[in-house]
């Protein structure tokens, strides 16, 4: 059994259909995880979302060495730090954390996911061509990216020391890269490497097959599932109740994929409310949520499909910094605000229209609406787009869910997961 820890929810989604397509059954669970839960239906890929990125870096410590010695009690023998795949987040303590828990002082470091143009060369790193440092990742509101050298990032979030491997050396084969790595050990606890394209993940996959831990983001795991064995395992049966009113959408991201994706479900007619973050600061705020459920509820009975965002625009998300400020809250906080005002109108409206078809973007969105809905496991379903799956929880009854990473996705991304949910 593989055990993954992953920072949030979306990613540990993401990490688990790279297995998932490849016939591994993977399953993710909130932290900390219950054994008994694990215990019936053992999978091929148990994953622990932590919804640590934006936690101090000691609490985000403490929860990736527990989750951690769990996977390892539950019998666990390779083990991956999932994290965000431009690096943002808690990277050193949590990397720190499953060293120390397996008392283990070297991981390999893949951040390269080429499918979602996440490369790496000579130790900087890529979104889609642009530089990280100008990326759009640049104007993260909780973790501004604003470096590209990739050991110089980790570097500073740790006392371990980090070294890379360059695509020069990826590039002659598994062979020279295990060459590397085993003269590398000797010299440093974090070795970085290089990606170029999917072909360096997979000769990467095939030299770290064997490798007890493994940290960055998703891409290496597709390549990494083809060249692993696999025991069988017991099928399980999901029964998942029927469509009976529309397919609930909720947007919490800023990034500008989601707003893209937002916008061209505007131009496609889909019924669209946008829950104001301003509000939420001011005590308009409950009368503001009630109006947005009672909305979504009355068109959802309809068997409409319906969307309802936070405030996407960079002038309003100013303007809710800036208040927030005034108001002695972080922007941390106000991050958190917005998320857990999200969830309430989700929470409500499911209540009210019996919706059993989501649609969730955004990490912290989807983490604080699953909170919030009690979802205690999901399994990995389906994917639609390279690292955005759908899946099933493990409540009774079940429901169907994409959780959607704010920045992956194609531009009309929404109208396929929509399409996709209500097939199952």
């Amino acid at each position: 059994m593989i055990g993954i820890v992953a920072d949030d929810i979306t990613g540990a989604n993401d990490i688990g259909i790279m297995y998932a397509k490849a016939e591994w059954r993977a399953d993710v669970y909130p932290h900390p995880i219950s054994h008994e839960k694990t215990g019936t239906f053992p999978p091929d890929v148990l994953i622990i979302d932590t919804n640590s990125r934006l936690d101090q870096g000691e609490e985000a410590y403490k929860k990736v060495f527990t989750s951690t010695k769990s996977l390892q009690a539950l019998g666990c023998t390779q083990f991956f730090n999932k994290t965000c795949s431009v690096f943002r987040g808690n990277i050193g303590p949590e990397f720190d954390a499953m060293l120390d828990a397996l008392e283990s002082e070297f991981a390999v470091v893949v951040l390269g996911f080429p499918k979602n143009g996440r490369t790496t060369l000579y130790g900087h790193h890529y979104v889609r061509g642009t530089i990280l440092s100008e990326s759009e990742f640049r104007n993260d509101p909780v973790h501004p990216m604003l470096h590209s050298d990739l050991v110089e990032i980790l570097q500073a979030q740790t006392k371990r020391k980090v070294a890379r491997v360059d695509i020069d050396i990826i590039d002659q084969g598994s062979e020279k890269i295990k060459q590397e790595l085993e003269r590398m050990k000797s010299d440093c606890n974090y070795l970085i490497l290089d990606v170029r394209d999917q072909e360096s993940l997979r000769k990467i996959a095939e030299a770290i097959k064997h490798e007890p831990i493994i940290c960055g983001a998703s891409g290496i795991a597709e390549e990494l599932a083809h060249v692993m064995n696999k025991s069988p395992k017991e099928e399980r049966t999901l029964t998942i109740p029927k469509l009976e009113t529309g397919v609930l959408c909720a947007a919490g991201s800023l990034m500008p994929q989601t707003f893209s994706q937002v916008e061209e479900m505007k131009g496609r007619g889909l019924p669209i409310f946008e829950m104001k973050s301003p509000l939420l600061l001011t005590d308009q705020k409950e009368s503001h949520l009630k109006d947005l459920v009672l909305n979504l509820v009355s068109l959802l009975k309809e068997g409409q499909d319906v969307l309802v965002h936070s405030s996407n625009t960079q002038e309003i998300v100013n303007e809710t910094k800036q208040l927030g400020a005034k108001l002695g809250v972080s922007n941390t906080t106000v991050s958190r605000i917005v998320s857990d005002s999200l969830a309430f109108v989700v929470d409500e409206t499911l209540k009210r229209a019996n919706v059993n078809r989501l649609l969730l973007a955004g990490g912290e969105t989807s983490a604080s609406v699953c909170s919030k809905l009690g979802i205690e496991g999901l399994t990995v379903w389906k994917e639609i787009e390279p690292g955005l799956p759908s899946c099933i929880s493990l409540n009774t009854p079940a429901k169907a869910l994409v959780l959607k990473s704010g920045s992956f996705g194609s531009k009309d991304f929404f109208a396929k997961a929509i399409d996709h949910l209500k097939e199952i």
